[in-house]
C-alpha cells in the first residue's frame, strides 16, 4: 500500500481536496498525544457547500451516502496535513460522529454514515475500522445534509 494519503486515494480515483478553513472560533484539528481530533467536516466540494438540505426530504439514502463520502474527503485533507502527507504514521481511524440533516420520519442515519466508513476502511484499511455514532438532528450548519468528525491514532 502507498506511504500517502494522496497516493491511496488516487488509487481509488479520488483527489485530496484542499483543506477547509474554520468558520468560527475553533481549529481544524488538535493533537493531544497520539490521538488526533478532527472538527466536524460538512459537505464541501472547491470550497462550497454541497448537498443542501434534509434527508428524506430533498434527498435519499444514496444522495446522503454521497454527502457524508464528501465529508471524509474533508476529514483526509485534515489528516494528510497532520501527518505531513505521511499515511505510514497513521495507527488507525479510531471513531466517526456522523451528524445527519433528517425530517422526523428519516430513521436510516447509520446507512448514509456508511459513506463515510466505507471511504475510510477503502483508504486505510483494517485501520480503517473505527467506533461511530450516526445520529439525526433537526438541522445543521448552513443547512447541509451532513457533518462527521473523527479521532485517529496517530504516531
Amino acid at each position: 500500500m502507498s506511504d500517502t494519503l494522496a497516493a491511496r486515494l488516487q488509487g481509488l480515483g479520488l483527489q485530496l481536496p484542499d483543506c477547509s478553513t474554520p468558520a468560527a472560533n475553533y481549529v481544524p484539528w488538535v493533537r493531544t498525544g497520539n490521538l488526533l481530533f478532527i472538527s466536524g467536516q460538512v459537505p464541501k466540494r472547491d470550497g462550497e457547500d454541497a448537498y443542501i438540505g434534509k434527508l428524506g426530504d430533498e434527498f435519499g439514502i444514496e444522495d446522503g451516502q454521497a454527502a457524508a463520502r464528501l465529508c471524509a474527503l474533508n476529514i483526509l485533507a485534515h489528516l494528510n496535513d497532520a501527518v505531513e502527507g505521511d499515511a505510514s504514521r497513521v495507527r488507525r481511524c479510531v471513531r466517526l460522529g456522523g451528524f445527519v440533516n433528517s425530517t422526523p420520519a428519516f430513521d436510516q442515519h447509520p446507512k448514509v454514515i456508511n459513506g463515510a466508513s466505507d471511504l475510510m476502511v477503502d483508504v486505510l484499511g483494517v485501520a480503517g475500522k473505527h467506533a461511530r455514532a450516526a445520529v439525526g438532528v433537526a438541522a445543521l450548519p448552513r443547512n447541509v445534509a451532513v457533518e462527521v468528525d473523527a479521532i485517529f491514532e496517530i504516531d
